[in-house]
């Protein structure tokens, strides 16, 4: 009888466990499933509006920003989505939110990486502190334009540290600490926004002496800086 008593204890000690199990994992993928907030059509709010003025921005959507996640967002998230190679569903998921550079309130982190857009945050914070912010993500604009001509190396870091390309690498400024706006520009540029109209150059005249660069085209003139092909 003891013996039988002792086994019963166990199995309630036992059950009790597996009980506790069962509700800790379902605490944990209740708050995974935040963590993985999504925003959809139908949805509505200052998320969305966030969205539609990134997507207004790089000129994938053409409608009013006015929070509502209809046909129109869907669209222009998917076309977004397809120019950045990721699953094209028409959803701003954690995966869709990172490219874009925005935090879903569901927990999903924006990145701030420390690869290529950390790099071209560097680069916008040394050369473009004090431009307006349509001239910051032009100066981003440039090092990936430079990436996709045949005048200049094929990787953004060869680009940033070419010889003489770009003088805060000779006096350190790419070393500084890019501040918010420097890695919102560096994204923007990411993500397809293009102020400098496919500019390969930029001076400051009240800066620089040099006759080559003051002879190349000038595209367009932003806050200090001309932008040239």
């Amino acid at each position: 009888m003891k013996l039988k008593n002792k086994l019963n204890k166990k199995q309630s000690f036992y059950k009790a466990l597996l009980c506790s199990m069962i509700i800790a994992m379902l605490i944990l993928n209740s708050g995974c499933t935040k963590a993985y907030a999504a925003v959809k059509n139908g949805d509505s709010g200052d998320e969305v509006k966030q969205i539609q003025t990134k997507l207004k921005n790089w000129g994938y959507y053409d409608g009013s920003v006015d929070g509502s996640f209809g046909k129109s967002t869907m669209a222009a998230v998917k076309a977004f989505q397809k120019k950045q190679g990721i699953k094209v569903d028409g959803i701003v998921g954690t995966e869709t939110a990172n490219k874009m550079g925005i935090q879903l309130k569901g927990g999903g982190k924006s990145r701030d990486d420390k690869g290529d857009v950390y790099l071209i945050a560097r680069v916008v914070y040394g050369e473009a502190r004090g431009e307006p912010y349509k001239g910051k993500v032009a100066v981003a604009s440039v090092v990936l334009n430079r990436v996709g001509s045949s005048l200049f190396p094929n990787s953004i870091s060869k680009v940033v540290y070419q010889k003489n390309a770009f003088s805060i690498v000779a006096d350190g400024q790419i070393n500084y600490t890019p501040d918010q706006d420097a890695l919102k520009a560096a994204r923007d540029a990411m993500n397809g926004w293009d102020p400098s109209g496919g500019a390969i150059f930029y001076y400051n005249p009240d800066k620089t002496k040099n006759e080559y660069i003051r002879s190349r085209k000038v595209i367009t003139v932003i806050g200090s800086h001309r932008f040239c092909k």
